[in-house]
């Protein structure tokens, strides 16, 4: 049968609310605590199903001033910009060569990614290996700064 009034409204005035004794529902004794309290002792069965991973140690995050993050353009993009990049002034012509800063891109670092068919003078903090070597390649130079 379904109930159609809520419990606690029948309980209402009986001094122990369906609890039996008084004593019995009466403080934090009979609680065993609130909340994340006696993990490791009374409520060790329901850590150890529930939330096994809870003591110890885990992981390690790295102070956020400590992380340099590398924003870095690979060679294709450079190659596909670079008329662009020499009309608005960024970039010049050096005889056959294009001179590039990559740092005015706001770049740190250039990746070897795509195929380049000119002669590039490229300036930034870091290259990756296969970016020098395809960049000297054809003439080029890739200066550090």
């Amino acid at each position: 049968m379904i109930r159609t009034k809520r419990k606690i409204n029948k309980q209402r005035g009986s001094r122990s609310n369906g609890g039996g004794c008084t004593k019995k529902r009466r403080g934090a004794g009979n609680k065993g605590g609130k909340g994340k309290a006696g993990m490791g002792k009374q409520h060790w069965t329901w850590t150890v199903i529930h939330d096994p991973n809870h003591f110890g140690k885990h992981g390690f995050k790295r102070p956020q001033k400590m992380i340099k993050k590398v924003n870095t353009v690979n060679l294709n993009y450079l190659e596909e910009h670079a008329d662009d990049l020499i009309a608005k002034g960024i970039a010049s012509k050096d005889g056959d060569a294009i001179v590039i800063d990559v740092t005015e891109l706001g770049y740190d670092k250039v990746l070897a990614k795509g195929k380049i068919t000119k002669a590039y003078k490229i300036s930034a903090p870091q290259f990756s290996a296969s970016a020098i070597e395809k960049i000297e390649e054809l003439g080029g130079e890739a200066i550090l700064l």
